[in-house]
């Protein structure tokens, strides 16, 4: 006798789309049961009572308005294959488990990496692993015993070394949060450089041509990485001299998270230095993970589906919104902008200090967060929504600052 719930269910299917496809308020939601329920509620029961909490109570990345995190909305075409997933429960670890999203995995690798001058690679849950796994390979490969990397890095490269019993020393950065060229340490034989293409905080590039410096250079290009298949490649010129970069598909690749990638100059020798077998292996099993799940797929699907032109396409159309945001900024007497904008990541800040925190109330949710740089506060915009529309932001923008600074 067959357990229907493990079975396809048309209606209840169709029912899960139609709500995915509703406008949900977050206040029809039930309270969640204190306790694990005895007695099930059913599937459907179960998908009622869930749609306004997960779909009515989630940020809309997708909003008009939507600019404040490197957290894009996803296309629906990622919608659809992650259900296929979910349904078919791919493991990459055997290939027995998983023979056609290994092929899939391996394909969208190959096609990604030459854009960053690597030769192979794979995919991992974030780039925070991605990272991990590049030092790793550092450590294996060319024998570091220290890593180097900005005041500005991100706080997995830290993380990282804790983990692999590794030096970390921090390089000073200029007053945007780029790595200051001439604090490098002149000795780095036996360092691991990290270069940071797109700061969490500032969105900029540190100067890539210092990857030729080290025992190991890896950029962490989690965020500005795809900007290398847009006309704006040019700005991560240098990052080919890399050993390793790591990326997130989940951020301007649009996919669902958790999604990155780590690619390696020479992938033979740095997967063959990160791999272990095992009895019940087939395969070696490379890089950090054991079990995972057919990530490529949905972002094999995207890429089908746009072509590297349709990609480049909505970055540059982020990229391009990020410009009249700042353009804005600079012209108007009220407010500062840090920098010009160097990969879609607009700071600013009220001239008057004392209104910053009565100007980011009045701006509505989701359009703007907050960093601290050098010690002192600024708002963020980041571009990782191609549906924003520059005309509701700067009218959003507009109000707040009649409500505020005048």
């Amino acid at each position: 006798m067959s357990d229907a719930d493990f079975l396809g269910n048309e209606e209840g299917l169709k029912r899960s789309l139609e709500m995915l496809l509703q406008t949900h308020a977050q206040s029809g939601a039930q309270p969640l049961p204190a306790d694990l329920p005895d007695t099930g509620l059913g599937a459907s029961a179960a998908l009622e009572l869930l749609a306004p909490l997960v779909l009515g109570g989630a940020a809309h990345l997708g909003a008009a308005s939507s600019l404040a995190h490197m957290d894009p909305p996803t296309p629906w075409i990622t919608w659809a294959t992650t259900l296929w997933n979910a349904s078919l429960n791919q493991n990459l670890l055997h290939p027995a488990t998983a023979p056609v999203a290994r092929r899939i995995e391996e394909a969208v690798v190959n096609w990604l990496a030459p854009y960053f001058g690597m030769s192979g690679g794979h995919i991992t849950p974030g780039s925070t692993l991605a990272n991990l796994t590049a030092l790793w390979a550092a450590r294996e490969c060319a024998g570091i015993d220290e890593v180097v990397a900005s005041d500005s890095a991100h706080l997995s490269i830290a993380k990282a070394a804790h983990i692999l019993g590794l030096r970390f020393r921090q390089v000073a950065t200029d007053a945007t949060g780029a790595m200051l060229a001439d604090q490098v340490p002149t000795d780095l034989s036996r360092a691991a450089l990290v270069l940071t293409a797109g700061t969490t905080s500032t969105g900029v590039i540190d100067p890539l041509h210092l990857a030729s410096e080290a025992a190991w250079a890896h950029v962490d290009a989690a965020w500005a990485g795809p900007l290398r298949l847009t006309r704006y490649r040019t700005l991560l010129n240098g990052i080919e001299r890399a050993n390793s970069v790591a990326v997130s598909a989940h951020k301007w690749l649009f996919q669902p998270k958790e999604s990155a990638l780590i690619l390696f100059r020479d992938n033979a020798e740095a997967s063959a230095a990160i791999s272990f077998g095992g009895a019940y292996l087939a395969v070696p099993n490379v890089g950090i993970l054991g079990s995972h799940g057919a990530t490529a797929v949905p972002l094999l699907a995207t890429l089908l589906a746009w072509g590297r032109q349709g990609l480049a396409e909505r970055i540059e159309r982020c990229v391009e919104i990020s410009d009249s945001l700042a353009g804005f900024i600079k012209n108007d007497a009220r407010l500062q902008l840090l920098a010009e904008p160097q990969s879609g990541v607009v700071v600013w800040r009220p001239a008057r200090q004392d209104r910053f925190d009565d100007l980011l109330a009045a701006l509505p949710p989701g359009m703007v967060s907050t960093t601290t740089i050098k010690g002192e506060r600024w708002l963020r915009n980041v571009a990782a929504n191609p549906n924003a529309d520059v005309t509701t932001l700067l009218e959003n923008l507009a109000t707040a600052l009649e409500m505020c600074l005048n």
